[in-house]
């Protein structure tokens, strides 16, 4: 099975980040504009990430408690600390930790580089992906005898 550095190659390297500070609206209308299902949170320093935030962060801690978008600051709903994938993670591998983790998206890094984000969907398409190789190929394999 692939790797996410394969399944990277294939996407966009495009990752939405923004700032702590920023307003929650200013984040789902990030979101909205990408056309994503979550947000990096920028660190204090350059290139680090101190959380993230989903469309579950604002289901539960805007939408449900009550809190208005335009007054919460994203460093107060986001998710963190941050669970991070890297390079030579298996697609499968990925997929067990989303899904043992409850997780829909995560940042691939390489040390203190953010190299993209993954979501499930993405490993989803790559495990129908390569399932469809593989039946292609028992199907050609099994017609040639």
């Amino acid at each position: 099975m692939a790797d996410l550095a394969k399944l990277l190659a294939e996407k966009s390297g495009d990752v939405i980040q923004i700032d702590g500070e920023a307003t929650v609206f200013e984040a789902v209308k990030a979101m909205v504009d990408a056309n994503v299902g979550a947000i990096l949170v920028s660190g204090a320093e350059p290139g680090q990430i101190s959380g993230i935030f989903t469309e579950r962060d604002y289901l539960r801690r805007i939408a449900v408690e009550g809190r208005t978008s335009r007054d919460t600051k994203v460093r107060e709903v986001m998710s963190a600390p941050v669970i991070a994938v890297n390079p030579e993670t298996t697609v499968e591998e990925a997929m067990a930790l989303m899904t043992d983790r409850r997780i829909r998206h995560a940042p691939v890094v390489q040390g203190d580089k953010l190299l993209g984000m993954i979501s499930i969907g993405d490993l989803v398409r790559a495990q129908s992906h390569e399932q469809s190789f593989k039946i292609q190929y028992l199907t050609e394999y099994i017609s040639a005898r």
